[in-house]
């Protein structure tokens, strides 16, 4: 099988998405020598892209030449890669295939946000969404979700039939394991990030929810004896003036740390030194922090929502995302317990083992096998 990726996750710094196509891509090679695997994009990729691990001979990231066709890439430029390199399927791996029915296409749909919770997203993006999502999800031969909830929103929202949509689960990247407390110790240091501390990591915005777990991390320093820090790690993304306001005017600000962009290095050394790890998200499609920090043995508590539910399963404590009095009594409890802490951290560390990204590449060429046969059926 010779199947094409997009890589334009990869050409700028990796987030979730952007680890997402790596991942699935290098394990998609590894799980079967037989396949040809590109990933395909009119743009520049990262420089350290491929610097750590050496990508598999079968596995390879291809710039399309830069042309006039590559200014109108997803009407133009890709299909016309698509057909002249006799590729038997493309995945879109960021929300987008070409509307032009070349080959089988596969459409992965990580969440719904932009459309069920647009009021949390930039208005430019919420537009372009709107109008291009539901075209993109009819035009696929198949979707993908990271988690059973998405799926059925998909359906739902966008009325594709089930049939049409597989939930394949996503996974902690194999650089997340438990460090030894000494290994995390100057990267800390380098931080201003003392021994005991409670950790969120994603996008700072609005559909994180940090302005619940901020009131609950004030009641909790409030009362308790002990110093306790608050880190924030990951970039600034929009609508966050009025957190970062809060923030600064917060009792405990000279607590409160925010790391901006970390390393992955950098996160498992925080994942595994925490107190306890806290997602307070509204809304999530899959999750993968809080199975990253599951990986390296933090304790992790997080809110109540389908996806979050779902992935997670008993191994964290689970809060109503609007109830800031549940998650500080979570938090207090928590923090006054070595054996829950450790109960809780074994849980996670047995739950986050469940997922690999090569599970994840076998079931994905499974609906890659499953699309190519609905293609060459349909007129």
């Amino acid at each position: 099988m010779r199947i094409g990726i997009d890589g334009l996750p990869l050409t700028e710094v990796l987030t979730g998405i952007g680890h997402y196509t790596n991942e699935l891509a290098r394990h998609l090679a590894l799980e079967s020598g037989t396949d040809e695997v590109e990933v395909v994009s009119p743009r520049t990729f990262i420089t350290a892209l491929n610097a750590e691990i050496k990508p598999p001979d079968n596995l390879r990231f291809v710039r399309s030449r830069v042309s006039l066709w590559n200014r109108h890439w997803w009407s133009i430029g890709l299909p016309r890669y698509l057909r002249r390199h006799s590729l038997d399927l493309f995945h879109g791996t960021n929300f987008e295939v070409p509307l032009r029915r070349v080959c089988p296409t596969v459409l992965t749909v990580h969440d719904l946000s932009m459309l069920l919770h647009a009021t949390t997203q930039e208005k430019k993006l919420v537009q372009r969404a709107q109008s291009r999502l539901p075209l993109m999800a009819r035009a696929a031969t198949m979707i993908i979700t990271p988690t059973e909830s998405v799926r059925q929103e998909v359906h739902e929202h966008l009325q594709i039939p089930l049939e049409t949509i597989v939930a394949v689960p996503e996974a902690a990247r194999e650089c997340f394991h438990p460090l030894e407390d000494a290994a995390t110790l100057e990267i800390r240091r380098r931080f201003g990030i003392g021994q005991d501390f409670l950790l969120f990591v994603g996008t700072v915005e609005p559909r994180k929810n940090l302005a619940t777990l901020l009131v609950a991390y004030e009641e909790v320093v409030r009362v308790r004896r002990q110093p306790l820090q608050l880190v924030l790690a990951g970039r600034k993304g929009w609508l966050v003036e009025d957190l970062l306001d809060a923030l600064k005017q917060s009792p405990a600000a000279d607590q409160i740390i925010l790391t901006g962009y970390l390393s992955d290095h950098e996160l498992a050394a925080l994942y595994s030194s925490c107190s306890a790890f806290i997602y307070p998200s509204i809304y999530e499609g899959f999750g993968l922090p809080p199975l990253e920090a599951m990986a390296c043995g933090a304790p992790v508590i997080s809110s109540r929502i389908p996806a979050i539910r779902e992935v997670l399963g008993p191994a964290a404590r689970l809060f109503d995302p609007g109830n800031a009095a549940e998650l500080t009594a979570l938090v207090s409890e928590l923090l006054s317990s070595d054996a829950a802490r450790k109960t809780l951290s074994a849980a996670g560390t047995k739950r986050a083992a469940e997922f690999s990204w090569s599970r994840t590449a076998r079931a994905t060429r499974e609906v890659y096998q499953e699309a190519i046969k609905r293609f060459a059926k349909s007129p």
